[in-house]
């Protein structure tokens, strides 16, 4: 552990204005836009370094008092009243959880999908391996509270003279600290960066759900833990199917002729072709359904169906021909005419 005062180059018992003297004298010698040296960035940091510690009075008693190996009135009070055990605080720090939209077509909501990613996060820092220390330094213990994270200050207070406990203001209650920062994070262990997230969506995830990550967040502070990505799935429109929970809904046009008669024809799916047989005498609102074509079931067995909604198509034009056509329908079904009917509404939509 070097010596502040033999850093400054002043004895023991100095002056405040001795220190400042010294420390501004080799500060304009030491500092790294004048002094082309390779050690005098090195050397000014621990100038700097040792100037923080004396230059504050509480800090410089304590620093004279060898750390937490001093013995003074915080020792004899904690002697009677028994001292709180307080742990230092880490200098690791978790990374941030982030919150991601995905967007995803219909299909990859009910099948699933393998997605990739492109994400602005922290990394870890390969140049100093997320210490935060140059390369060929290390991570130091500090000087003034002696790796305890926490310093003493005497106070005047009603009782008398008084001894509270702080976290160190020149390691931030950490007990450590980096002399020379890695010149590439600057003392963090972690840069920014894009990075790709291979995700893989699960079958049957609905709009609005989020999917968590663990572990997939931004590098933490100083080799601290990573933290979480949480993944909200967007669903875009499809132009022909809808999702009602496992169910898709889908709108089937059918030829007021067809819908008298009854047909079979085939329709596509996102399990391809399907057929779909509709009965004769098919009303605007009935419904046809699908078994097991309609969305996978998140975390569950099987699948929901597929459910057309009969939309009775009425034609606005009309030849001699057709008109004639209808006519005759009409006279042949005069009881069928126009009333009113039952308020209960049909089908699904």
């Amino acid at each position: 552990m070097s010596d502040h005062y033999q850093v400054l180059g002043v004895s023991p018992d100095a002056s405040a204005d001795e220190i400042k003297k010294a420390y501004r004298k080799l500060a304009r010698e030491l500092h790294p836009d004048i002094n082309p040296a390779e050690d005098a960035q090195e050397r000014f940091k621990l100038v700097t370094h040792a100037y923080e510690v004396l230059s504050d009075p509480s800090t410089r008693a304590q620093y004279d008092r060898g750390g937490e190996q001093g013995f003074g009135l915080g020792d004899i009070f904690d002697s009677f009243f028994g001292a709180p055990q307080r742990s230092r605080r880490s200098r690791s720090e978790r990374g941030q959880d982030a919150l991601l939209r995905m967007d995803l077509d219909l299909d990859e909501a009910i099948f699933g999908a393998n997605k990739t990613l492109t994400i602005d996060t922290a990394i870890g820092c390969e140049t100093c391996s997320q210490t935060g220390a140059k390369p060929g330094t290390s991570v130091k213990t500090c000087d003034v509270c002696g790796g305890s994270g926490q310093i003493q200050r005497q106070v005047q207070s009603f009782m008398g003279m008084m001894v509270t406990t702080a976290p160190c203001n020149v390691c931030r209650g950490a007990g450590e600290v980096v002399p020379s920062p890695c010149p590439d994070c600057r003392g963090q262990g972690r840069i920014r960066a894009k990075r790709d997230l291979d995700v893989e969506i699960p079958a049957g995830v609905s709009d609005g759900l989020r999917l968590h990550l663990p572990g997939q967040g931004e590098v933490g502070f100083a080799g601290g833990s990573t933290g979480d990505i949480y993944l909200e799935v967007s669903v875009r429109p499809h132009p022909v199917f809808a999702r009602d929970g496992d169910d898709l809904v889908a709108i089937l046009e059918v030829p007021v002729a067809d819908a008298a008669l009854g047909f079979t024809t085939e329709i596509e799916t996102f399990d391809g072709s399907s057929k779909v047989e509709v009965k004769a005498g098919a009303q605007h609102g009935d419904i046809v359904t699908l078994k097991g074509l309609g969305a996978n079931r998140l975390r569950g067995r099987g699948r929901g169906d597929l459910h057309l909604q009969v939309s009775v198509l009425t034609p606005s034009r009309l030849d001699s021909k057709s008109k004639d056509i209808f006519k005759k329908l009409r006279e042949l079904h005069k009881e069928d005419g126009p009333r009113l009917g039952s308020r209960r509404a049909k089908g699904r939509f």
